[in-house]
């Protein structure tokens, strides 16, 4: 069975991989075939598909991981997530389904640090080859006002 641990730690690892840079990992953490998406709680409400962030597959994740490294132009700065305690919708041997609260302060290359987005992971997991995984990611902010520098993965 998935339980409360084994997704509190997926969600410790999958922070530090983005906090600490190593956004190749980031990735990593998704199924071949998966959704991640980030978007507002009214468009998320009103079903509407499209968000900030839109991708269906690992690839695409690992794609938009380059274009950070080698294309986009942004003033650098890192994240610090803060991750709540998962609330486990739906758990099996190898499926679960969870909500979890997070908040992410944006340090920005001269030290000034804001809050830049709080809301909540609607997460669907997988165990494949013995390794829980992200077969979808949600992450619906609780504004709708988003600072256009949603650069880094939440």
């Amino acid at each position: 069975m998935i339980d409360l641990l084994q997704i509190a730690v997926f969600n410790a690892a999958y922070a530090d991989a983005i906090d600490s840079d190593d956004l190749e990992r980031w990735p990593s953490f998704f199924t071949a075939e998966c959704n991640y998406r980030v978007t507002s709680i009214e468009n998320y409400r009103a079903g509407l598909a499209a968000g900030l962030v839109w991708a269906d597959t690992r690839d695409m994740l690992t794609d938009r991981v380059s274009a950070l490294r080698e294309a986009n132009i942004y003033e650098r700065h890192t994240y610090r997530h803060l991750i709540g305690i998962p609330l486990i919708t739906e758990a099996s041997d190898s499926t679960a389904q969870a909500r979890t609260p997070f908040m992410v302060a944006r340090i920005m290359h001269t030290g000034e640090t804001d809050v830049f987005a709080t809301g909540v992971y609607l997460d669907r997991f997988i165990r494949q080859d013995g390794q829980l995984l992200l077969s979808e990611r949600i992450a619906v902010c609780d504004s709708s006002v988003v600072d256009t520098l949603l650069a880094l993965p939440l």
